[in-house]
């Protein structure tokens, strides 16, 4: 298994890293924040990311895409999180593509060339409740006609109201708290009865609550099997759980690297603060903690990408471990700014708003640090 990046993806890397730099710097958000942008992002920058060969990195090349694997989405997604770049990338091109795979032909023919071009968006909707549990899904999809009809709400959906479409996990069969008996549906975002309301979140992005009133969809908005939709959706969490860890990287990353740049700057007592020991520890300490993420975030996307069962287990080993270090990050960044951390002037602040964001999505440290037990028998 390499833990290193090859040629290709180091390429691939420092082109991310460019772009995010010049195109959708930290002062783009700002810029999208402070319009009260409705959508959160720009949807000219998202087709500036198709141009680029980013929305279609994990598309299959029987579809059109480039056909690469979750490694070469990880690079892209710490760039995003290094410049806090706002896009659809992940809900679109990691969650809704993985999700997609498991489509037929006319579905994946229909939704793959909007993501290519970067003028499609998708919308997962997933949560019900305050906390990720994807297992207790109780929206009912039940048998009308030679389709379903679904009845219930979504909440936290990332970039809903923008979205084209949204994958909404039902169930079909059982009870909320089993696996079997959930299905995957793609619901269009004008279909009749669906209502959102949109919410923007503490990182400035907006999700959509969702409320599903009887909307009435074929049996060939069916994603995967029905009562099976387990299996997609699995995948899909992997993808989501593996993505988010790799962009808490990047976040943590470029906090840290604002702190280090701020401890060789700042003057207290007619010496740079960056030369007080205890700082220097703290420091070193946090740049082995985003380190150690960075390795088990790469070595989860490594499983993904070899189809390996171990992916399930990684994926929340990565998701917990950037969890911890984005958020030490973020905290030692505020800190050691001292009092104008805490302002909206500078940016580490924006930093510790993502972290927020992103520690939820998918599962937060709690929840995946207890499932790491759990797969392992504990």
């Amino acid at each position: 298994m390499a833990m290193t990046y090859n040629e290709d993806q180091s390429m691939l890397r420092d082109s991310a890293h460019d772009f995010m730099k010049s195109e959708a710097p930290v002062a783009h958000l700002r810029k999208y924040r402070d319009m009260d942008c409705k959508d959160g992002f720009s949807h000219d920058l998202w087709k500036q990311f198709a141009e680029m060969g980013f929305t279609g990195i994990l598309i299959p090349e029987a579809d059109g895409g480039l056909g690469m694997g979750h490694i070469e989405a990880g690079i892209v997604l710490e760039e995003i999180g290094r410049n806090l770049s706002p896009s659809p990338f992940l809900s679109t091109s990691v969650v809704a593509v993985e999700a997609l795979k498991a489509a037929d032909k006319a579905m994946r023919d229909r939704w793959f060339p909007g993501i290519l071009a970067g003028e499609t968006v998708i919308g997962i909707a997933l949560e019900e409740g305050k906390k990720h549990h994807p297992e207790k899904i109780a929206l009912k999809a039940e048998r009308s006609g030679n389709g379903f009809k679904l009845s219930g709400s979504k909440q936290f959906v990332v970039q809903g109201s923008s979205a084209d479409m949204l994958i909404v996990a039902a169930r079909t069969a059982g009870a909320a708290g089993e696996t079997d008996g959930l299905t995957l549906f793609a619901v269009d975002k004008d279909a009749a009865g669906l209502s959102m309301e949109a919410a923007r979140t503490v990182d400035s992005a907006m999700a959509a609550r969702l409320d599903l009133n009887g909307v009435e969809v074929t049996a060939d908005a069916v994603i995967g099997d029905v009562n099976g939709g387990w299996a997609v959706l699995s995948k899909m969490l992997n993808a989501g759980r593996t993505g988010s860890a790799a962009e808490m990287v990047g976040v943590g990353t470029g906090a840290m690297d604002l702190t280090f740049d701020y401890l060789k700057q700042r003057k207290q007592f007619g010496r740079v603060i960056g030369e007080f020991q205890a700082l220097q520890h703290r420091a070193a300490h946090l740049y082995g903690e985003m380190e150690m993420a960075r390795s088990a975030v790469l070595k989860a996307q490594n499983f993904l990408d070899d189809d390996d069962p171990r992916a399930e287990l990684y994926a929340s080993v990565a998701k917990a471990k950037a969890g911890l270090a984005c958020n030490l990050s973020v905290r030692e960044g505020v800190q050691m700014h001292g009092g104008i951390g805490m302002t909206d002037e500078y940016d580490i602040g924006l930093y510790m708003k993502r972290d927020r964001a992103l520690s939820e999505f998918m599962g937060d440290i709690y929840f995946h640090a207890d499932r790491v037990a759990k797969l392992n028998g504990y």
